[in-house]
């Protein structure tokens, strides 16, 4: 029988060591302007027919 994962939790604490770390290892924060997603897309627009 396998066992259930563990539950992971995250706190304030933790996102902050762990973003300290990713800085410090030379990894950057890049800020995506607000009503952006930030991602790139390479194919057009996706339309849905309604009927």
């Amino acid at each position: 029988m396998s066992k259930k994962p563990e539950k992971v939790t995250l706190t304030s604490a933790t996102i902050e060591e762990q973003t300290a770390a990713f800085l410090k290892a030379g990894g950057a924060v890049e800020y995506v302007g607000k009503g952006k997603s930030g991602q790139e897309t390479s194919a057009g627009p996706k339309q849905i027919s309604v009927k």
